[in-house]
């Protein structure tokens, strides 16, 4: 397995949990709505960061290495990097939250139809960025 394999993986495993997003919001289920769209975007950017030779740190939020590493982007991604660590950190404060919650947060009802569209447009929108870096790389 070479690296491009194992980035190629990452991105595909992200492009394919994309359709339990929609399945998730039609079953109000918000939190795992969060909690999905946060992976989603972690093996997007994982994967994109590791195909241009950079080793992902095992962090959630790997929105600063792409600011700092945005020269390694194709132009139009490069000038989204802010955009994409902004993506990146969000879902990240919520990772555990939406997942397991606390004494004062019952996940289900802290979050809303609102937030769910919301992690799961920005998931979308990451995979569709990401995904024209795959498309301009070779092995």
């Amino acid at each position: 397995m070479t690296s491009f394999d194992l980035s190629r993986s990452y991105f595909l495993k992200a492009t394919k949990r994309l359709k339990v997003l929609d399945v998730l919001i039609q079953e109000e289920a918000y939190s795992d709505v969060i909690r999905e769209a946060q992976e989603i975007v972690e093996l997007a950017l994982k994967g994109a960061l590791r195909l241009l030779g950079v080793e992902p740190p095992k962090i959630h939020d790997v929105g600063p290495l792409l600011v700092e590493n945005r020269d390694r982007f194709p132009k139009p991604v490069a000038q989204n990097t802010p955009e994409l660590a902004r993506i990146s950190k969000l879902p990240r404060r919520e990772h555990e939250l939406s997942f397991y919650g606390d004494i004062d947060l019952i996940p289900k009802e802290e979050y809303t139809a609102e937030d769910g569209r919301r992690a799961a447009r920005d998931a979308r929108n990451v995979v569709v960025q990401i995904g024209t870096v795959f498309e301009n790389s070779a092995p």
